[in-house]
């Protein structure tokens, strides 16, 4: 008896593999009633200056404290013989403070400088650098001159070039150096090599080779990774910056523009906010500044969608009212935003429109998008939104405003903002969600229900946060498969942004992130690759895909979504199998003529380690891969791997 028992078990046991490896699920897709429009903005960008995002990252600035004014003067610099930091008759008002370089006093001192940059000065073999100083006689003499030197991480001087001062007056002068070797820790060096004194202020050093070219530029192969993704929406410039530890740190965009040498120096909220993450030396130059994020966006093909301070500090920082602006104090606020809109659209004759112009765009930017605020919440926040949004509709019907649910994904603040938006007829509504991987499989039904006739949602910070933080696949098939329900539900989201962009591998403070990089190079993470292939997909309609007669949101562990793009007449139809097997496949187009549909393509993100990640030195760890595929009378039949996320795209005939 006991035998059988064995043998019949077995049989089951092999009858049931069997009949599972032949299962196969059947969805359904209704090809001939193309849905909700998707909106351009779906998938996009969000950028902030945290993990050194700005200077000593996206802004391709190489010289860290340029022109003297951090607190201490002199950080990022070491200094060698008779130099003096001053302030009187300076070149820049809003920048006040410079150094005076004079002779050691002996004939075998040297006077001089150097610079240590962002984790150290990276230089490329063959590559081209624009150095550029402010500089003046002050004692009058004819010419005084000065060398400059890249110094390698050996100490070694590498490339040297000899400038000579003219003038009493402040002026700019400017060389080119080409270094000979590939470097990420060089320094750059300036040693005083004649008598007299010389005074240099905004002490500059950029690659040639920026994005375009541009000399105040950005560096390009982080702006390459941004226009690969065809962003449809840009936001900056952050989050938590916006608000500032308090408002004399906020982020004031009108401190951004004009003259880059007269852009005064801002502490930045993230400076103090992780003691195990601490970086005392992080500033804001502004550099990169409102009007470079305004020609980013149109460079790279996104709708910008600038945020302004609301009259808020950081609530998680300031629990005092006393810390904000109080409600009958905020015009100057309500002004910025409308100066902003004004910076961005108005004509050149127009106060705001003729600084746009000087800049080098007397064409406006066209800015359809405001953001008020961050992650505030509760009343303080909408007492303070409301004569925002009263004052922008008066003066600027179309601009449409984004508003926040707070800084959760849902409990108390999240159930009170959200009426509130409503009553205050904010057109969008930004909610921020850093959640583990199980939260993200659960919330693909999430928009499902939500009010067709209120204020659209921008998922405006969100990422998958795994115990050990990183950027593995396992984070990004969960956001894979979680954004078949923003795709579904393109009626309510019309705009979706990770975050936080950028992380420097030597000063990040927050992680996971979607694209990191060191003095030298980048890598795009997985969780990159699946905003990608999102973005490059995005289709112009919602089509109705269903398994059972019901949209896949996790049922046998699947998640699927689809689209018409009726530019490229292709079905596209997006399955990610979360399940730790094969999983049989049956997509069904109806409502399209047999032979209508030719064969396609299927792109795939998968891997069998879950914790598999991008790293700068396998940068190709996990990315997507092409292949073909076959129909069969308008029936698409595949086997999924498992832990899969799989592109199908189908052009009709």
């Amino acid at each position: 008896m006991k035998i059988h028992r064995t043998l019949f078990s077995a049989f089951a046991l092999f009858m049931g593999i069997s009949i599972n490896a032949q299962t196969e699920h059947e969805m359904v897709v209704k090809a001939n009633k193309p849905g909700a429009e998707i909106q351009s903005t779906m998938y996009g960008l969000f950028f902030e200056d945290i993990n050194y995002g700005a200077d000593g990252g996206l802004y391709a600035e190489l010289v860290k404290n340029r022109s003297f004014e951090f607190p201490q003067n002199l950080m990022g610099w070491k200094t060698f013989g008779h130099v003096e930091v001053r302030t009187d008759n300076p070149a820049f008002d809003k920048n006040p403070h410079y150094v005076r370089l004079s002779d050691a006093g002996h004939k075998e001192k040297h006077t001089g400088l150097e610079n240590e940059g962002f984790f150290g000065v990276g230089i490329h073999k063959d590559a081209q650098y624009h150095f550029s100083v402010w500089a003046r006689l002050p004692q009058g003499s004819e010419k005084q001159e000065f060398r400059i030197e890249l110094v390698n991480s050996n100490n070694d001087p590498v490339v040297k070039q000899v400038v000579a001062v003219t003038s009493s007056e402040w002026k700019k002068y400017q060389i080119v150096l080409t270094s000979p070797i590939t470097d990420d820790k060089a320094i750059l060096r300036i040693f005083l090599t004649s008598k007299g004194d010389i005074d240099m202020d905004h002490i500059s050093l950029f690659p040639v080779d920026t994005w375009k070219g541009r000399e105040n530029g950005l560096r390009k192969d982080l702006v390459k990774a941004l226009a690969d993704l065809k962003p449809g929406v840009f936001r900056f410039p952050g989050g938590c910056i916006v608000e500032g530890t308090d408002l004399n740190t906020r982020y004031n965009w009108k401190n951004t523009v004009g003259p880059v040498e007269n852009r005064p120096l801002n502490e930045n909220r993230w400076h103090y906010t992780f003691p195990n993450r601490f970086n005392p030396d992080y500033y804001q130059t502004y550099g990169l500044g409102f009007y470079e994020f305004f020609l980013l966006s149109e460079e790279i093909g996104s709708e910008p969608l600038p945020i302004v301070n609301c009259g808020m500090a950081c609530q998680f920082q300031n629990k005092d009212l006393k810390a904000h602006v109080p409600v009958d104090k905020l015009d100057s606020y309500i002004q910025d935003a409308l100066d902003l809109i004004e910076f961005a659209n108005g004509d050149v004759t127009t106060k705001w429109g003729e600084v746009r112009s000087e800049m080098g765009h007397p064409a406006p930017f066209n800015l359809k998008l405001i953001g008020v605020g961050n992650e505030q919440w509760g009343k303080e926040y909408m007492e303070r939104l409301e004569p925002f949004i009263k004052a922008i509709r008066k003066a600027y019907p179309k601009i449409r405003i984004v508003g926040t649910s707070g800084p959760d994904s849902e409990g108390d603040k999240f159930d009170y903002a959200w009426p509130e938006m409503k009553r205050l007829k904010a057109d969008l509504v930004d909610e921020h969600f850093y959640r583990p991987q199980k939260w993200f499989l659960s919330q693909a039904a999430r928009y499902d229900n939500y009010d067709r006739k209120g204020p659209k949602v921008f998922a405006g910070e969100y990422a998958c946060h795994p115990k050990n933080g990183k950027n593995n696949f396992d984070a990004a098939l969960c956001e894979a498969a979680f954004m078949t329900g923003l795709e579904r539900n393109a009626d309510v989201v019309h705009m979706a942004t990770y975050a936080p962009l950028f992380a420097h591998v030597k000063g990040w403070q927050w992680r996971p992130d979607l694209i990191w990089f060191d003095n030298l190079s980048s890598v795009c993470s997985v969780n990159y690759y699946v905003q990608q292939l999102y973005s490059q997909n995005k289709g112009t309609n919602v089509l109705s895909l269903t398994m059972d007669k019901k949209p896949v949101t996790g049922q046998d562990e699947l998640y699927a979504s689809a689209v018409w793009d009726k530019n490229e007449k292709a079905y596209i139809v997006k399955i990610a199998n979360t399940a730790d097997k094969e999983q049989g496949v049956r997509v069904v187009f109806e409502g399209v003529k047999k032979g209508q549909l030719s064969d396609g393509t299927i792109t795939t993100l998968h891997s069998s380690d879950l914790d598999a990640e991008n790293t700068l030195a396998k940068p190709n760890t996990v990315i997507p891969e092409k292949a073909e595929v076959v129909m069969t009378d308008n029936v698409l039949s595949v086997k999924l791997s498992a832990k899969t996320f799989a592109v199908y795209k189908l052009l009709k005939k």
